[in-house]
């Protein structure tokens, strides 16, 4: 009897105060209301139903890390697991730096439109190994094609991938580039003419 009290004021003062926060980073991914109380219900659910419950001391990271499990698993039921979707996945990664996520996801945007370009068969492949991760012989079966195929399917996928994401971290490096260089040129022509750079007067 002692012991279920202790879980049950566990579950009040270390799970139950985080529910709010798990509501609020769920709506940002889940398409439904529906989905979203039945998917905190869910974690809710498995988050009282943990063995070892006297471990827990943060609740907050314990239920993004049910709530991200929960995800996937759902993701992989339908078969259609979107870089959106990836994406958003790391608003459950705990207390990361927002900016850090920001980046994060406009550079899975950026592989998206990259992948999205790959001939069919190639695309196909890159998708059912990288983010299903089904194994070379499950992804030959389904295609219908030879182990040796699919191979080069993918390490073709993976130069172009490469390749394309290479060329654009060089076209940012150079736009960075031009803009340093417009500003130095205004700041020399400032100078040049006796007025102090802008911000500086």
């Amino acid at each position: 009897m002692h012991r279920v009290r202790a879980k049950l004021e566990w579950f009040k003062t270390v799970i139950l105060p985080q529910e709010a926060a798990l509501r609020g980073r769920l709506r940002r991914i889940l398409p439904s209301n529906h989905e979203l109380e039945d998917m905190v219900a869910e974690v809710l659910t498995r988050a009282y139903a943990t063995e070892n419950w006297e471990n827990v001391t943060t609740g907050r990271a314990y239920l993004f890390t049910i709530a991200r499990n929960l995800v996937i698993d759902a993701a992989r039921r339908n078969k259609v697991v979107s870089f959106e979707t990836i994406a958003d996945l790391e608003l459950l990664g705990g207390e990361n730096n927002i900016e850090t996520q920001l980046h994060a996801r406009e550079a899975l945007r950026q592989v998206e439109t990259i992948v999205e370009s790959l001939p069919p068969q190639c695309r196909r492949v890159f998708i059912l190994r990288r983010i299903h991760e089904k194994s070379m012989l499950e992804i030959a079966e389904e295609m219908s094609l030879s182990v040796s195929t699919v191979e080069k399917h993918l390490a073709k996928a993976i130069a172009i991938v490469m390749r394309a994401w290479a060329e654009r971290e060089e076209t940012d490096f150079e736009r960075a580039g031009v803009g340093t260089k417009v500003r130095q040129r205004g700041m020399e022509r400032d100078r040049g003419a006796g007025r102090a750079p802008a911000g500086q007067a």
